[in-house]
């Protein structure tokens, strides 16, 4: 055991994560799981067992057989999933089997050295705040008893029907191929680019799509070391080859999935990244418009204002909402919403799980050029020509302990009644926000997961979204 689990142990915006081998250890793996199990236990929804999966990253499956081992230990019958797979495939397996809940082993878009450890609802959601506050209730009393969590051996788990190893991959496909008209869009002349930067979404485009699909992927094979990028986040810096690739090969669209395959990023005909914030609201447009759906759009602070725009000329509410899909979920579930999503990259639909999903994102993204015969430059000036231009950009500036403290406390104080000569209107929903009466606005947020300060922009030029950057930069003192 390490001296002192508990240091390590801190469950963030989405799960826990930690630096492989230094905080993410299999002590501390098999600390979490048994927590999570007596939350199972006591919650009713262990009797329901549970699906665990896991992605590409270093130790990942082992790591995911040793919670599952501890689950099983507790009485809990675990669905182990047989190879590394997307987090939306273990989401949508909980809701499938009608499980208590689930756990993914991975470190979503984080660096190579990092994994983590995912707790999922009995909806498939990202666990609400009520229940990692219960959860690390138990994890507290399991370190102040100092007591070694207990361990079947794969065999007698099995033995017991406590483990069952599944492929998790086919039902979900499946499901996925149902939510357009699947046979449709196979017959569509599209060239595309997938890069599925090493992760858990290798190879599943083309099972979906078929194999007569004109489709190339590239970052195909699994590599922890997530080599060629800073980290496995669909980015514009960590895309350059992806947008080569299109250029290179006449292709009408790249899709390039995150490590756990929850996050996407889309790269026009021309080879130029679309950002997140363009991504759901052409999602949006596609389902108002395209597909002449109504229902609630749910966007988290950090996400466009053209959701608003087209809130108001569909005539569907908008609601916002801090970051984090556990923020999300509630509001989709409880307005039926068509769409909720956040600047990550991760969007959720209405008729399938309540959860990010870049390859369901990815299959409705087609099916818009599809229907509309439109390649991705021609369906942002689309949108551009219903609520006007938008530009934005993050940047993302490492800052932890003492720097971090004197940050806050700089935008904590930090309250102009103008930026960049315009008036502004302050609020706090999540970080530090300050909005302009055209509806641009600059944002400080300090990331739940990773030591860094995030600082966003949208504004209507990228020459004014540089100059929001450049001063939020001096308010923040970094």
């Amino acid at each position: 055991m390490t001296n002192n689990p508990a240091a390590a142990i801190k469950f963030g915006t989405d799960g826990w994560r930690g630096l492989i081998a230094r905080d993410f250890t299999f002590d501390n793996v098999a600390i979490c799981a048994s927590a999570y199990a007596r939350y199972l236990k006591e919650s009713g929804f262990g009797k329901r067992g549970i699906v665990i999966g896991y992605d590409t990253r270093f130790l990942s499956e082992a790591f995911a057989k040793e919670a599952a081992l501890v689950i099983c230990a507790a009485g809990i019958k675990v669905t182990l999933s047989c190879r590394a797979v997307p987090t939306p495939i273990v989401s949508w397996s909980v809701l499938n089997a009608k499980a208590g809940g689930g756990v993914v082993i991975t470190a979503s878009h984080n660096p190579g050295i990092w994994n983590g450890f995912k707790i999922k609802s009995e909806t498939g959601s990202s666990a609400p705040t009520e229940t990692i506050t219960r959860v690390e209730k138990h994890l507290k009393a399991f370190i102040d008893s100092a007591e070694t969590p207990k361990k079947m051996t794969e065999d007698d788990a099995g033995k017991a029907g406590l483990l069952v190893v599944a492929d998790l991959v086919p039902p979900y496909l499946e499901h996925l191929g149902k939510l357009v008209n699947l046979n449709a869009l196979q017959k569509t002349k599209f060239k595309i680019v997938v890069d599925s930067m090493h992760g858990a979404g290798a190879g599943l485009f083309r099972d979906l799509l078929g194999d007569g699909y004109d489709l190339i992927e590239i970052k195909g094979e699994p590599n922890p070391a997530f080599p060629g990028m800073h980290q496995p986040e669909p980015i514009d810096i960590n895309l350059k080859e992806l947008e080569a690739r299109v250029v290179a090969e006449g292709a009408d669209v790249g899709i390039a999935t995150d490590g756990d395959a929850d996050r996407i990023g889309i790269v026009d005909e021309n080879g130029v990244f679309v950002t997140q914030l363009q991504v759901m609201s052409l999602l949006a447009l596609y389902f108002l418009d395209t597909r002449a759906e109504r229902g609630a759009l749910v966007k988290t602070i950090t996400t466009s204002s053209m959701l608003n725009d087209l809130g108001k000329l569909y005539g569907v509410p908008v609601f916002e909402t801090p970051v984090g899909f556990k923020y999300i979920a509630p509001i989709m579930e409880r307005e039926n919403a068509v769409l909720g999503g956040e600047e990550s990259g991760g969007y959720g639909f209405r008729n399938h799980v309540l959860e990010r999903d870049a390859m369901a994102a990815g299959l409705y993204f087609l099916d818009f050029m599809a229907h509309t015969g439109k390649n991705p430059a021609e369906l942002l000036q689309w949108l551009y020509s219903k609520v006007g231009k938008h530009d934005y950009h993050r940047i993302d500036v490492q800052f932890d302990g003492e720097e971090r403290t004197a940050v806050i406390a700089r935008l904590e104080a930090a309250n102009p009644a103008e930026i960049d000569g315009r008036k502004v209107t302050r609020d706090t929903v999540d970080g530090f926000r300050f909005t302009f009466p055209d509806g641009a606005w600059l944002l400080f947020r300090a990331s739940g997961t990773e030591p860094l300060l995030r600082i966003y922009a949208e504004a209507d030029s990228p020459e004014r979204v540089d100059r929001l950057l450049k001063i939020g930069r001096q308010m923040a003192g970094v």
